[in-house]
C-alpha cells in the first residue's frame, strides 16, 4: 500500500511540477489576480476581500516550496548521477570525486583550494591536454617524498665521508 501511495505521489508531484512551470499556470495566476482586483469594488475592498487573496497566495506559496524542493532534489540527484557516470567513464578522471556531495563543507573547501591550485598549474602548461587530477597529484607527491627520503639518505652518507 505504501509503495502504491509513493508512486501516486510521484506522479502527482511530476504532473504538478510540469503544470506549475507552464504558461497556462502563469496565465491562470494572472487571471485570478485580475478577477480578484476587479471584484474589489463589488466587495467594497473589505478586509474579507483582502483576506481571500492573502490566504490563497500564502497557501499556494507554502505548498509550492515543497514542490520546488522535491523537483530540485530529483534534478540534483540526476545531475550527480550523470556526473558520476562521466567520472567513472573517463580513464584519467579521479574516482574519488564520485559522491563528493556527501563531504562536509570544510572538506569541500579543501577540494576547492586544491582545484584552484590545479587551475593555476594548468595556466603554466603549454599542453592544454595535460591532466592534473587528485590521483596524479597524489602520485607526484608520493614520488617527491620518496625522492626526498632517498636524497636525504644520500646526503647523510656524503656527510659521513
Amino acid at each position: 500500500m505504501e509503495k502504491r501511495n509513493h508512486k501516486l505521489f510521484e506522479r502527482f508531484a511530476n504532473a504538478a511540477t510540469i503544470f506549475t512551470g507552464s504558461s497556462a499556470a502563469f496565465l491562470a495566476a494572472i487571471a485570478i489576480v485580475v478577477i480578484w482586483a476587479l471584484s474589489g469594488p463589488v466587495f467594497d475592498y473589505s478586509e474579507t476581500w483582502q483576506l481571500v487573496i492573502n490566504t490563497g497566495t500564502t497557501i499556494i506559496t507554502f505548498l509550492m516550496v515543497f514542490l520546488i524542493q522535491k523537483a530540485q532534489n530529483k534534478d540534483g540527484k540526476a545531475i550527480q548521477l550523470k556526473l558520476n557516470e562521466l567520472i567513472a567513464a573517463h580513464e584519467r578522471a579521479s574516482n574519488r570525486m564520485v559522491d563528493i556531495e556527501d563531504l562536509s563543507e570544510k572538506e569541500l573547501d579543501q577540494l576547492h583550494k586544491f582545484y584552484v591550485t590545479l587551475s593555476q598549474l594548468s595556466k603554466e602548461e603549454s599542453d592544454i591536454h595535460c591532466s592534473h587530477s587528485i590521483d596524479a597529484a597524489a602520485e607526484i607527491h608520493e614520488r617527491k617524498i620518496k625522492t626526498t627520503k632517498s636524497h636525504g639518505s644520500t646526503v647523510g652518507k656524503q656527510n659521513q665521508k
